[in-house]
């Protein structure tokens, strides 16, 4: 793989981290609850789908290996142009059930060699 995509993976990884911190031993209602909370996570989206969105238009063979990367993409952009119409309790649906399998995905497209552009 070559670093420019990696570092893009890199980038997924960290976001998808964070984010697992941020919510670690919360639950909907402390969601529901925190302004702070919220904004964070959906920050932590924001860039998972950007970065996504950038690996996708260098190598689409990589992206295809993660699981739903156009709705991840897709997701980025409601957050950002859509910021308005946002459903919390969607994007903690996100956090409980598809944030796991996606770090999991990246994790293993990183374990692969890396090679230079």
């Amino acid at each position: 793989m070559r670093l420019e995509l990696a570092k893009y993976l890199f980038d997924i990884q960290q976001a998808a981290r964070t984010l697992s911190d941020f919510v670690a031993g919360r639950n909907w209602g402390d969601y529901e609850r925190n302004a702070m909370l919220r904004a964070a996570v959906e920050r932590q989206f924001e860039i998972i789908g950007e970065a996504m969105s950038q690996l996708a238009r260098r190598d689409a063979s990589v992206a295809t290996a993660i699981d739903d990367y156009r709705d991840i993409i897709a997701f980025r952009n409601i957050l950002i142009h859509g910021y308005a119409d946002i459903d919390d309790r969607l994007v903690w649906d996100i956090v409980q059930t598809r944030l796991p399998t996606l770090r999991k995905q990246v994790d293993a497209l990183l374990e692969s060699p890396v090679s230079g552009d």
